[in-house]
């Protein structure tokens, strides 16, 4: 009869692969150090092969234990679908919804989310995770996210997605400077390096340009922000103009700042906010609902 590994094994596999430490892989994986070490041997015996090369101070993950390590990673996603296979035998609003979100929408959509599932579907529990594209869909290929509330379009690699609605882009600008600069705005009238715009791990700089046809990049600064309340206050300074998402604008990021908005240049410039899923998922029902829901924020 064939052995199979058992999804702990793997379980502990990855997780050795994102902390390349026993220590606290084992205290991830709730177990102890001995118990993982024992339990990854016992996988290496059950392969014939080494995943990993020990020694006293460091560990390295050989050629095959990385493709393991990827194998092992849809293998847990697919056994995490499975699972909640069980919650879409009903109408599929019930129980934990894992939702990822992205820093340029996560404060201005989030709250007004959960008051609205709280509504509706009292019996949905969303588990809710802040942070970059890259990452939340590193996550959700994983198996450790459901749902993502992404900017789009961007590369999603086979996963589903929905639009649920549209974004405007805006300029701010300071009302000192406003007054030296004639609308509509043409970027050849702005000084060098006087658009200020997000880190590149945030998506919203690539849509942003792309959107307001930003194509001059001597006219933006060197300087990159974390986040759009860091823009804002560079703005407000008068130190230069930035985008600005509409959503950002209605939920106050403006408020009590000496700022003017104005039309980018180009016609209709925006971002499209869309939900994105794991096409294995079985809670496709679940996620329809929500982004009727978001859609109805937007």
């Amino acid at each position: 009869m064939n052995k199979f590994p058992s999804l702990k094994q793997l379980h502990y596999l990855v997780t050795l692969s994102e902390t390349r430490h026993f220590g606290e892989a084992a205290k991830k994986c709730f177990v102890s150090q001995s118990t993982l070490s024992s339990g990854i041997q016992n996988l290496e015996d059950l392969l014939s092969c080494q995943l990993i090369e020990r020694d006293n101070k460091s560990l390295v993950f050989t050629s095959m234990g990385d493709e393991v390590v990827v194998r092992s990673r849809e293998l847990l996603a697919r056994s995490q679908d499975l699972i909640e296979l069980s919650h879409s035998a009903g109408d599929g609003m019930e129980g934990p919804l894992r939702v990822g979100c992205i820093p340029t929408i996560a404060p201005f959509l989030l709250c007004d989310l959960v008051q609205e599932v709280n509504r509706c579907y009292p019996n949905l529990n969303l588990l809710l995770r802040e942070d970059t594209t890259t990452n939340l869909l590193a996550a959700l290929r994983n198996g450790e996210m459901d749902v993502l509330i992404l900017a789009l379009p961007i590369e999603i690699n086979g996963m589903h997605s929905k639009v649920v609605g549209r974004d405007a882009f805006k300029m701010v600008i300071s009302k000192n400077q406003a007054e030296r600069v004639s609308v509509p705005l043409r970027y050849a009238d702005l000084p060098d390096e006087s658009v200020f715009l997000l880190e590149k791990e945030h998506c919203l700089t690539e849509h942003a340009v792309s959107a307001c046809k930003l194509t001059t990049k001597e006219k933006i600064n060197p300087f990159t922000a974390t986040s759009l309340h860091t823009l804002v206050q560079m703005v407000a300074n008068g130190l230069g103009t930035t985008f600005i998402p509409q959503m950002a604008i209605e939920h106050g990021i403006l408020d009590n700042q000496n700022l003017v908005v104005i039309e980018p240049p180009g016609q209709a410039a925006f971002r499209e906010i869309g939900l994105v899923w794991r096409p294995t998922s079985s809670r496709v029902n679940t996620f329809e609902k929500l982004a009727s829901l978001v859609e109805t924020l937007l």
